[in-house]
C-alpha cells in the first residue's frame, strides 16, 4: 500500500534539511580550515619570518651613502701622526633612481657655468658618445639600411645587435666633426661623464681638486635651484703620509675607485664603485679597519618611484685608527745609518752589483716590529743616482743568509741526536766526488786538522762541523774523493726544524704578500751541507730577525706585528681616540730543544762579540751593553734576466744579533745581497750596520724619559706624499 502523499512530502522535507545541514556544516568547517590556514600562515610571516622581511624592506629602503667619513689615521708607537687626512673642498652628484640622461645634460651643462672641470680624462668613446647625444639624427642616419639589414640578420641577441650598431655609428664619426665639439662642450662632458659614473642614490664626485672658494660659494648658494638638481657641496679628504715609507701602503683615490680586480668583493661589502680603498700594504690588511662606517639613509618615495624626502637612519663614522710599534725616530735614524752605508758601498771597488740594504729590528719577547729598513740604489727622473724606500723588500725579497743560520744547525744537530753538547769534532776540508773542496774559511789546507767543540763552531764559524751535522742526520759517512749519495728525508728533517724558527716559512706578519723564500730541491749530492750552513735555501730578513728572535727568547718563536694597538677616532684631535683593539703578543710555537741546548747556542753567540776568534768581535768586544748574534757570509751568483751581469758570482752577506744578552729587548738581522764581487775582499758593513744600529736603540732609549700621555704628537720626518700625487 502506497504512503499517502502528505507523508512523501514531509519524508522529502526532513531528509532536504538533513543534506541542506550537512553542508553547512561542510562549509562552516571549510572556512574555519581557511581562517585557520590563513592565521597561521600569517603568524608565521610576522614572528618566524618577520626579521627577514623587515630586513629585505631595509635593503631597498635604506641606502648606504658615501658621506666621505674620514678614513682613520696610522701613528707611530709614539703617538707621531704617520698617515693623516687633509680636508678640502669637494663638489658631487647624486643621482635619483628616475632620473633621466637629459636630466643630468640640464644639471652639467648649469654646472659648467659655475666651475672650471679639466677635460683631460675624457676619451675618444665619450667624445663620440657625447656628439651621438648632441646629433643623433644626422649620426643616426649614417648607418645604411643594408647595414642596418645585415646587422639585424645576424643570429645574436638583440642587446648585442643593439652594441654592433652603436659601434658602426661610432666609427662612422670622423675627426673633423668630434673637432667641431667646442671647448663648452668638452667641460660640460667632462662633468656628464662623471655624473653617470656611477650607481643611482650614490655621491658621484664631480671636483675635488683645486675647488676654489669662489665656486665653491657660488655652487653652494644655487643648490635649491632645480637645475642643480642632486649637486651637493662637501668636505672631502686627501690621504696624507708624513714619511715615504712603503709599508704604510698606499690607497686609490675617488677618481680612480675601486681597482676592477677586486670590484665584487668591494660592491658585495657595501661599497661603492668610487670608494677609496687600500691596495698595499697596511691600508690594504687592515682596510676593514680604516675605512669609515658610511651614513645610512631611507628614501621615501612616491607612487612614480621619485624620491620625495631623504630620512637618517645612521649617521656616518670616522675609520678607526692604527698605532704601530714603530717608532718614526729610530725608524728615521735607522734609514740614515743603511742609507750611508749603501751609498758607502756603492761607492768603493767591486761593487757593481750592490744596490739593496736590509735591516730588521723586533722585540724578541712580543714580537713588536721596532724598525724595518730596506733601501734600494736606482736613479731619478734625471738619471742621478737617487736612494728609495725598500722597506717591503724586508719580507718579499729572499737571498742565501750563509753562516748567520748555522745556530739552526747545531740545534738541529742537538734534537735530532746528531752531535751532543760540548761534543769536539775535527774539522779538515772535505773532498767528495766530483766537486770542488768544502771547508772552513780559517782551514783550507787539505789533511789539516783542528778539534773544535760546538761553542768554538759557532765562534769561528766552522763550516765544516755543520757538515758532519748534516752528514749524520743524514746518516751518510764522509770518505774522501767518494761519492754521496743524500736521501729527500733528510732535506725534509733539516727543513722541518728551520721551518721552527720561521727560516722558510711565512712569519705571520700583519702585512700582505709576504714571501717564504725559495727552497732549493733534494739533491743527492752534497747540498745538504750547503743548507747547513745557508747557501742552499734563501730567506728574508724577516725570516732572519724572527729566527735569531727565537733563539734570544729561550725557544719561543713570537709572531711579528706592526701595528701594536687600533683605537677609536680621536674625539678632540688632540688625543688618540679610546682603545678599541691591544694586539697581544703571539706564541707561534716553541723549538724541540732543552733550555741548555739554547743556552750553549746563546753562549756560543756571545763568543761572537766577545770571543778571541769572534767574527763580529772587531766591532762589538767595546760595546757598552752585552749583546751576542751571528755573522754570515754567503757565495752566490747574481741572476737578473737580461742583466749584462747576469749569472757574475757574488758575496751576499748578513748580521743577525741581540741586546741586552741577559734579558733581550731588541733583536735584529741585516742583509745586504751582492755586496762585492771580490771574495778576497769582503766588507764588514753588516757587522758595522748591526753596531751602529744598536747603538741608536739605546742612546734613544736613554734619552730623558717623557710621561706617558696620548697627546697626538707632529711627524718626526717633513716628508709630505699626497694622494695621487
Amino acid at each position: 500500500m502506497k504512503p499517502p502523499q502528505k507523508r512523501r512530502i514531509s519524508l522529502a522535507r526532513v531528509k532536504l534539511q538533513s543534506n541542506t545541514a550537512f553542508r553547512m556544516n561542510v562549509l562552516f568547517f571549510t572556512i574555519f580550515l581557511l581562517f585557520s590556514i590563513l592565521i597561521l600562515r600569517l603568524g608565521f610571516l610576522q614572528i618566524v619570518k618577520g626579521e627577514d622581511y623587515a630586513r629585505a624592506i631595509a635593503r631597498t629602503e635604506e641606502v648606504p651613502v658615501n658621506t666621505s667619513v674620514p678614513r682613520g689615521r696610522i701613528f707611530d708607537s709614539e703617538g707621531r701622526i704617520q698617515v693623516g687626512n687633509t680636508p678640502v673642498n669637494a663638489i658631487t652628484y647624486t643621482a635619483m633612481q628616475t632620473t633621466k640622461r637629459e636630466e643630468m645634460m640640464i644639471v652639467a651643462r648649469e654646472l659648467a657655468r659655475l666651475i672650471e672641470k679639466d677635460d683631460n680624462k675624457v676619451t675618444l668613446r665619450d667624445k663620440q658618445d657625447f656628439y651621438i647625444q648632441l646629433n643623433t639624427e644626422s649620426a643616426t642616419k649614417k648607418v645604411t639600411d643594408k647595414e642596418k639589414e645585415a646587422i639585424a640578420a645576424q643570429d645574436i641577441p638583440e642587446k648585442e645587435k643593439q652594441q654592433a650598431l652603436d659601434a658602426l655609428i661610432r666609427e662612422k664619426i670622423t675627426d673633423k666633426e668630434l673637432a667641431s665639439l667646442s671647448a663648452e662642450d668638452l667641460e660640460v662632458l667632462a662633468i656628464y661623464r662623471e655624473m653617470t659614473s656611477g650607481y643611482a642614490l650614490t655621491p658621484q664626485m664631480i671636483k675635488n681638486e683645486g675647488v676654489t672658494d669662489e665656486e665653491f660659494a657660488r655652487v653652494s648658494e644655487r643648490l635649491t635651484d632645480p637645475k642643480l638638481k642632486g649637486v651637493n657641496t662637501v668636505t672631502d679628504w686627501k690621504r696624507v703620509k708624513s714619511s715615504d715609507l712603503t709599508i704604510l701602503g698606499s690607497t686609490t683615490t675617488p677618481e680612480t675607485g675601486i681597482p676592477a680586480t677586486k670590484l665584487d668583493y668591494y660592491l658585495a661589502r657595501d661599497y661603492s664603485r668610487n670608494d677609496r680603498v687600500g691596495t698595499s700594504f697596511l691600508e690594504q690588511q687592515y682596510e676593514a679597519v680604516l675605512q669609515g662606517q658610511k651614513s645610512v639613509v631611507k628614501n621615501v618615495t612616491d607612487g612614480q618611484g621619485s624620491v620625495i624626502e631623504t630620512l637618517p637612519v645612521d649617521e656616518g663614522k670616522a675609520g678607526k685608527d692604527l698605532v704601530l710599534s714603530i717608532d718614526s725616530e729610530l725608524q728615521s735614524e735607522l734609514e740614515k745609518i743603511v742609507e750611508n752605508k749603501l751609498l758607502q758601498l756603492k761607492a768603493g771597488p767591486s761593487s757593481k752589483l750592490v744596490k739593496d740594504a736590509y735591516l730588521v729590528m723586533m722585540d724578541p719577547q712580543t714580537g713588536e716590529v721596532l724598525s724595518m729598513v730596506g733601501k734600494r740604489l736606482g736613479e731619478d727622473e734625471n738619471g742621478n743616482q737617487a736612494v728609495y724606500d725598500y722597506a717591503f723588500g724586508t719580507f718579499t725579497a729572499s737571498h742565501e743568509m750563509g753562516s748567520t743560520v748555522k745556530g739552526a744547525t747545531l740545534l738541529t744537530g742537538y734534537s735530532e741526536g746528531a752531535v751532543e753538547l760540548n761534543e769536539v769534532q775535527i774539522d779538515e776540508p772535505l773532498k767528495f766526488a766530483s766537486t770542488p773542496q768544502k771547508n772552513s774559511v780559517f782551514n783550507t789546507q787539505l789533511f789539516n786538522r783542528i778539534p773544535i767543540s760546538d761553542l768554538m763552531a759557532i765562534e769561528r764559524s766552522s763550516n765544516v762541523y755543520m757538515f758532519k751535522i748534516a752528514l749524520k742526520i743524514a746518516g751518510a759517512e764522509y770518505q774522501y774523493n767518494r761519492g754521496l749519495y743524500i736521501a729527500p728525508e733528510s732535506f725534509a728533517t733539516m727543513r722541518n726544524s728551520f721551518a721552527q724558527f720561521g727560516l722558510g716559512v711565512k712569519t705571520g706578519i700583519d702585512l700582505p704578500n709576504e714571501a717564504t723564500g725559495y727552497m732549493g730541491g733534494t739533491s743527492p749530492g752534497p747540498k745538504l751541507l750547503d743548507l747547513a750552513i745557508g747557501q742552499f735555501d734563501t730567506y728574508t730578513p724577516l725570516q732572519l730577525a724572527q729566527y735569531i728572535s727565537t733563539i734570544a727568547n729561550d725557544g719561543y718563536r713570537m709572531e711579528p706585528h706592526v701595528v701594536k694597538e687600533i683605537r677609536e677616532a680621536s674625539r678632540d684631535g688632540e688625543h688618540l681616540g679610546p682603545i678599541e683593539t691591544i694586539i697581544e703578543p703571539k706564541t707561534l710555537n716553541r723549538i724541540n730543544n732543552t733550555q741548555e741546548e739554547i743556552e750553549q747556542v746563546q753562549t756560543g753567540m756571545r763568543n761572537v762579540y766577545i770571543g778571541s776568534s769572534g767574527s763580529a768581535r772587531a766591532q762589538f768586544s767595546d760595546a757598552p751593553y752585552s749583546a751576542a748574534g751571528k755573522t754570515g757570509t754567503a757565495e752566490v751568483y747574481f741572476y737578473e734576466k737580461d742583466h749584462e751581469m747576469n749569472g757574475e758570482y757574488a758575496i751576499n752577506i748578513a748580521h743577525v744579533g741581540y741586546a741586552p744578552y741577559e734579558n733581550p729587548e731588541i733583536a735584529y738581522a741585516v742583509v745586504i745581497p751582492y755586496v762585492t764581487t771580490d771574495p778576497n775582499n769582503v766588507p764588514k758593513a753588516n757587522n758595522e750596520i748591526a753596531r751602529a744600529a744598536a747603538d741608536k736603540y739605546f742612546e734613544l732609549k736613554n734619552k730623558e724619559a717623557q710621561a706617558a700621555s696620548n697627546v697626538i704628537k707632529e711627524p718626526y720626518s717633513d716628508s709630505v706624499v699626497v694622494e695621487g700625487e
